[in-house]
């Protein structure tokens, strides 16, 4: 066993002590480094964060969502995941069928200001779940449009026609593994003006070598402490199930970073975690009896051995 999550230490250490200030987008503000690298050895075990406790069962689904080519939050909520409910929650509040209260004013922001957060958080959950339970109001309003898992499985063509973008790495990686077009995007610069949130992990490269599977994520944008743990284990799960359809060992994750950012209000979450003593790093399990990428559910993937300092609490920054 290792301290598997080093480099992401190293990461936030090197943020604190030579990251630049700069605006965002949110208004908050963050401490940011341009261009960073982190490698992981997924021979040696799964790279969950232990310095704290980080929900894997949000990151299956989340995965599970992307490979299976949906865009609809239903599959989301049924299993507890709340990720992606804003998005399609302010979509219900500015279509002419609500009827709440008037909550389009402030949409994704409604959550900072108390006043409005109680009566924000109930509509919230009244939505969600009639997402659950009514199947045609779900097809009306819990679909995302080209998000992950369109761009994965459905990318749209100049000649109207769809790429799947994900078995045609798989085929290449057991055909051709020496190939160095393994690679699937997210980034179209058509959808960018238009999309609530432009896809932030937006391109990732597949590498054959010694009969293991190497996985490389350009990631453009990174909230490196509420976002980048999931996006650390969600790229090595996926690496571990595109290894397990083509019949390859693990290798690396490799995490390449744009603006890599703490965001000022979590400082002091950062620098919490730092004091905290890593812990072994968990063992991926993958069902045995499974062996392509479609057949997984959640309930086929788990990790084990997995012990972790408390969660630490830190306020989204949209």
């Amino acid at each position: 066993m290792t301290k598997l999550e080093e480099p992401y230490l190293q990461l936030i250490r090197d943020i604190l002590d030579h990251g630049h200030y700069k605006g965002d987008r949110t208004g908050t503000g963050t401490k940011s480094l341009f261009g960073y690298q982190m490698r992981f050895d997924l021979s040696q075990g799964f790279p969950l964060l232990t310095t704290k406790k980080v929900p894997f069962g949000l990151i299956k689904s989340e995965l599970l969502w992307f490979l299976n080519g949906d865009t609809n939050i239903q599959f989301l909520l049924k299993h507890k995941n709340h990720i992606w409910d804003e998005w399609a929650f302010e979509k219900w509040v500015n279509s002419p069928e609500y009827n709440g209260p008037d909550m389009a004013d402030f949409g994704l922001r409604a959550q900072r200001d108390p006043k409005f957060n109680q009566e924000y958080q109930e509509q919230k959950k009244l939505f969600c779940q009639k997402i659950i339970d009514d199947d045609n109001f779900a097809k009306k309003y819990g679909d995302l449009g080209d998000v992950y898992g369109a761009q994965w499985r459905r990318w749209q063509t100049r000649s109207h026609e769809t790429i799947d973008q994900i078995q045609n790495v798989i085929e290449t990686i057991k055909n051709n593994p020496n190939s160095r077009r393994m690679i699937v995007t997210a980034w179209n610069p058509e959808d960018v003006p238009s999309a609530a949130l432009p896809p932030c992990h937006t391109l990732f490269q597949f590498y054959v070598s010694n009969g293991k599977l190497s996985c490389q994520l350009y990631q453009r944008s990174g909230d490196v402490f509420l976002g980048v743990p999931f996006n650390i284990a969600s790229y090595a799960l996926l690496t571990s199930l595109i290894a397990r359809e083509t019949g390859l060992e693990v290798g690396e994750f490799v995490h390449t970073l744009g603006d890599a950012h703490i965001y000022v209000n979590h400082l002091e979450q950062v620098k919490e975690q730092l004091q905290r003593e890593p812990k072994d790093a968990p063992q991926l399990w993958l069902n045995p009896e499974k062996k392509h990428i479609e057949d997984f559910t959640m309930a086929d993937i788990k990790v084990t051995n997995y012990e972790s300092w408390p969660a630490i609490k830190a306020p989204v920054a949209v």
